[in-house]
């Protein structure tokens, strides 16, 4: 049963449905390394992988693999190439609505190379914009889709998007608006940036955005509070966590803002309201690579909002749907549908929320 006092929903008329999901379209190259070598001297390359990749296609995936039976869109930029033929197939295969994945010729299919290191899980990630820096929204009806929720990510990897429009408005923070206007659910991921550029892009965008899911870099880079938590095991700072969380909400974010690091999350509600949750406690030789675990979480979050859940409840499928993912090395494939990953999770047990 939800506990009311605890509800976070998605804005929007009661007959929207479904998530329609904005932004990079990647193929991740995943290459597992017998380890990192010195400059000028070789590694071995294990096994090489496609998967689909970036924060708003994984968005779209993830919520497939979480079974969600509503709808699904995913609006972006691949080329007329093989990689983005691949993508075109995974959207069928998962009945994700691709009528907005828009093909572009003379440019290649965007893709990161990301080499995972098999025992350790050290990750290096190089990455091609390709096709994404050709796409925008401009004459896309999001708010006509009849979707519940916009999902958006991410600034700094798709160049029309970033690029000003009047001011600081860019067309993340109009699309945003536009989306807010019609009554839909907003909400942001991003991915690493350089700090100002992080600053630039996503600062105009927080008024637009009804829920934020971010790790506590990003948030420690919007909000100037700093509280790194790199170790699942280490000590955290929730207090701090909690401020940074409430700091995004100052800045515009109106219903829910999320951070999550290796030890667990937090979330900050406008009426003051804070909540933790911890991660999985996964042993660590079950993790083969961690990435994707940001999105993945981010899907939890989004799924429970779309369904109406309480947000304790959206946090503890977060954790448990990254805690899948981690146990794969291909971005999605870890993840199971809601009520395995939970009770997968259940079992584990979580990490606990005191200082």
């Amino acid at each position: 049963m939800i506990d009311t006092s605890e509800h976070i929903g998605a804005g929007g008329a009661a007959e929207l449905r479904g998530i329609a999901s904005v932004g990079c379209a990647v193929v991740d190259i995943a290459k597992v390394i017998d380890h990192y070598p010195e400059p000028n001297h070789l590694a071995l390359i294990a096994e090489v992988a496609l998967s689909t990749g970036g924060p708003a296609l994984n968005m779209a995936v993830n919520l497939r693999q979480l079974g969600a039976d509503y709808p699904v869109w995913f609006h972006g930029a691949v080329g007329d190439d093989e990689h983005g033929r691949f993508l075109l197939a995974e959207c069928d295969r998962l009945g994700i609505d691709r009528t907005g994945l828009l093909t572009k010729p003379d440019v290649a299919t965007s893709f990161t190379d990301v080499f995972l290191e098999r025992h350790g899980g050290r990750r290096t990630m190089f990455f091609h914009p390709g096709a994404n820096d050709a796409y925008t929204s401009v004459g896309a009806a999001i708010e006509q889709s009849g979707a519940r929720i916009l999902h958006t990510g991410s600034p700094g990897a798709l160049k029309l998007m970033d690029t000003p429009i009047a001011g600081d408005e860019t067309g993340w923070s109009r699309l945003l608006a536009r989306a807010q206007a019609a009554g839909l659910h907003t909400n942001m991921e991003l991915i690493d940036l350089d700090d100002g550029l992080t600053r630039t892009l996503v600062g105009p965008c927080l008024p637009h955005l009804s829920s934020i899911v971010i790790n506590e870099l990003e948030a420690g880079t919007l909000t100037g509070i700093h509280a790194p938590s790199p170790d699942a095991d280490g000590p955290v700072d929730w207090v701090t966590l909690e401020t940074m969380a409430r700091r995004l909400v100052e800045l515009g974010v109106s219903t829910l803002a999320v951070v999550h690091f290796p030890a667990g999350a937090v979330a900050a509600a406008p009426d003051g309201r804070t909540w933790r949750q911890g991660s999985v406690r996964l042993p660590s030789d079950r993790v083969r690579s961690a990435v994707g675990a940001g999105d993945a979480f981010a899907a939890g979050v989004i799924h429970g909002i779309h369904e109406g859940w309480a947000v304790p409840d959206c946090l503890r499928l977060a954790v448990a749907s990254a805690a899948a993912c981690v146990q794969e090395a291909h971005t999605s494939a870890g993840i199971k549908p809601v009520d395995t990953c939970l009770a997968d999770a259940d079992e584990l047990g979580y990490r606990p929320t005191t200082a």
